[in-house]
């Protein structure tokens, strides 16, 4: 199937309302797949690697004003600049120093940056994220910033069989609405990819993020030091 067949395919499975939002996740793959998903409908893409996403933008930036992009991989502090000033969403915020840089490199007359803060719910010491015990403090930090607005949570579970992936997206919808119980002015839960995204959208994700499902294998041989 192509692309534009594939996008369709997937907005049916979605449903007719604006929930969840599909984030099309482009990384790997160049302008001309981004386009044909473009003239399929899809303004939302996602990308992980800080200087492949940013040729992509300044290519299409004529040709698809209205693409909102938003950045998903690991974030680094010397790159946050380059991502303050062309990003509409980062939804990989896994410490409040990068919030804050983000926060003090998003160029003033831009709108708001949207923020989504990473969740580790594997309590994995070794995986990058937010703990659900630190989270109602970063998210009180974040919150205050300014030239950032916070909008929500995200997470990427390591991969298990369907009933833990349900906890593990259960466990993360829990917190969502505990955060709102608690006053935050948030609206988005971002979790669900290719292979697991029917299970986050069972368990309540409002945004889910499809790659593969919707333009087909990536090659990584040219990836280099920007990683996986």
């Amino acid at each position: 199937m192509s692309v534009a067949e594939n996008i369709g395919r997937i907005r049916r499975e979605l449903g007719e309302g604006s929930l969840p939002k599909l984030v099309a996740v482009s990384k790997t793959f160049q302008a001309p797949a981004i386009l044909e998903a473009y003239r399929a409908g899809q303004r939302d893409f996602g990308e992980n690697y800080v200087q492949e996403a940013i040729a992509k933008i300044r290519e299409l930036k004529s040709t698809c004003p209205d693409i909102v992009w938003h950045f998903i991989g690991p974030l680094q502090s010397n790159k946050t600049r380059i991502v303050a000033e062309h990003f509409d969403w980062v939804q990989s915020v896994d410490r409040l120093k990068i919030a804050q840089r983000l926060s003090e490199q998003r160029p003033e007359g831009m709108p708001d940056l949207n923020l989504l803060i990473e969740v580790n719910v594997d309590a994995s010491p070794t995986k990058s994220g937010v703990t659900p015990e630190a989270l109602p403090e970063v998210m009180k930090a974040v919150a205050a910033l300014s030239r950032v607005r916070l909008r929500g949570l995200m997470a990427i579970p390591d991969p298990a069989p369907e009933i833990e992936l349900a906890a593990k997206f259960a466990r993360l919808h829990a917190l969502f609405l505990e955060a709102q119980s608690q006053g935050f002015d948030i609206d988005t839960l971002s979790m669900g990819m290719s292979a697991d995204y029917r299970i986050a959208i069972q368990e309540g994700a409002t945004m889910v993020r499809i790659g593969s499902a919707i333009f087909g294998a990536r090659d990584y041989s040219s990836k280099g030091k920007e990683g996986r």
